[in-house]
C-alpha cells in the first residue's frame, strides 16, 4: 500500500508545484497521472520516491516512512521502486546490456559501483530481463543505436533489475509514436498484471488512461482534482481536468 498524505512542493523560486495532495495506491494497481504538463505529475512520481524532497506531508510505502527515511537508507528504499523517464536516461555511448545493468547498482557495494563490477548472476539477469522486452539481440549493441521505442523498452529492463514491487514511469510515452506507446504500455501491463508490479505511470491520452490503468488521478495547478476509476472521467471531469476549451485526441 502506497499512502500519500497531504503532500507540498514548493521550489525556491516560489513555485508551488503541489499543493495538499492525499491518494492511496493499493498493491498491485495500475494507477495513471493525468493532468496539464505543469500539473506537477513529475514533481509528484519524483517526490514519492525522493528524487525531488517534499516540503511536507508524508509518503508511507509498505509502513516505511519515505518523507522521514534518512538519506543513508533511502537507498535501500529505492531498489525497490524502478523509475522509467519520458527521455529514457540511457548512457548513450555505452552498450545495452551495461545500461540495464545500471539497475543493479543498488545492490553492489560503492567500489563497485565505480568501476562497473557485475557478477555474473546480475549478467544473467540482465539477459533475462532484455528477453522479457525483447531486446536479447540487441545486448552488445550501442545505446544511441536503438530506436526511441528500443531505447524506453532498455529503460524497463534496468527498472527491471532492481527487482521493483513498484514502478514510477514518468510519462514514458510522451515522445513515442502510437504504436509504440501501446507497445510500452502493455510490457508495464505485463509487469503489472504477472508480476503483481505495483505501476504508477503519468499519461496525457486519456483512451491509454482507459485502456490500461485500473485506477486514475487528476492533478490540475498542483492539486488532486480527481480519484477514482478511468470511465468515471466523463465529459464534464473532462473539462474540470484539462479546461473548457479541451478537447478529446484520440491516440490509436
Amino acid at each position: 500500500m502506497l499512502q500519500v498524505e497531504h503532500l507540498y512542493k514548493t521550489y525556491p523560486n516560489g513555485t508551488q508545484a503541489l499543493k495538499d495532495v492525499s491518494f492511496e495506491v493499493k498493491d498491485g494497481e495500475f494507477l495513471a497521472v493525468i493532468g496539464l504538463s505543469g500539473s506537477g505529475k513529475s514533481t509528484l512520481l519524483r517526490c514519492i520516491n525522493r528524487l525531488i524532497e517534499p516540503t511536507s506531508g508524508r509518503i508511507v510505502w509498505n509502513d516505511i516512512d519515505i518523507t522521514a527515511t534518512p538519506a543513508s537508507e533511502m537507498r535501500k528504499v529505492r531498489r525497490q521502486i524502478g523509475m522509467i523517464f519520458q527521455q529514457f536516461n540511457l548512457v548513450k555511448r555505452s552498450s545495452v546490456l551495461t545500461n540495464v545493468l545500471s539497475g543493479r547498482l543498488g545492490y553492489v557495494s560503492p567500489w563497485q559501483s565505480l568501476v562497473n563490477y557485475f557478477s555474473a548472476a546480475d549478467k544473467q539477469r540482465a539477459l533475462a530481463n532484455l528477453e522479457q522486452v525483447g531486446l536479447s539481440e540487441k545486448a552488445y549493441v550501442r545505446a544511441d543505436s536503438l530506436s526511441g521505442g528500443q531505447q524506453q523498452r532498455v529503460g524497463i529492463a534496468r527498472a527491471l533489475m532492481q527487482e521493483p514491487k513498484l514502478i514510477l514511469a514518468d510519462e514514458p510515452v510522451a515522445s513515442l509514436d502510437p504504436v509504440l506507446a501501446h507497445s510500452i504500455l502493455k510490457y508495464l501491463e505485463q509487469l503489472n498484471k504477472e508480476r503483481g508490479i505495483t505501476v504508477l505511470c503519468s499519461l496525457h491520452f486519456l483512451d491509454l488512461v482507459h485502456r490500461y490503468a485500473t485506477k486514475a488521478i487528476a492533478l490540475k495547478d498542483g492539486q488532486l482534482v480527481f480519484q477514482g476509476l478511468p470511465k468515471e472521467i466523463d465529459d464534464a471531469q473532462f473539462k474540470a481536468i484539462y479546461g473548457q476549451e479541451a478537447e478529446r485526441v484520440s491516440i490509436v
